[in-house]
């Protein structure tokens, strides 16, 4: 993944995503990505993508850790809003289908 994307765009979910979204967008992922599902010759980078993944997860899930990040996030005096910056949060990939095995 590039260095740029927000976790939000790592978890393929909206800023907006509940609990409960985060945990599914979770639960998904880790059953691609998870380094004991990978093939053999995927397993360092698998295991590398699956930390981003799990740090994201962590931050997002937490009410505090994701108010601080959202707060670094969007720059100060801008309202952020999912509908008139046309921003889904949705990064257009499939983690089942972009694996090559």
């Amino acid at each position: 993944m590039a260095s740029c994307t927000t976790l939000y765009q790592i978890l393929g979910i909206c800023p907006a995503a509940s609990e409960g979204e985060i945990k599914a967008a979770y639960r998904q992922l880790v059953k691609v990505c998870h380094p004991d599902v990978a093939p053999m010759g995927k397993k360092e980078s698998s295991g590398s993508e699956f930390i981003k993944i799990h740090d994201a997860y962590r931050t997002l899930l937490n009410p505090d850790k994701r108010a601080k990040y959202d707060r670094n996030l969007i720059p100060r005096g801008r309202v952020f809003s999912t509908a008139s910056s046309g921003v889904s949060g949705y990064n257009g990939r499939r983690w089942e289908t972009d694996q090559c095995w």
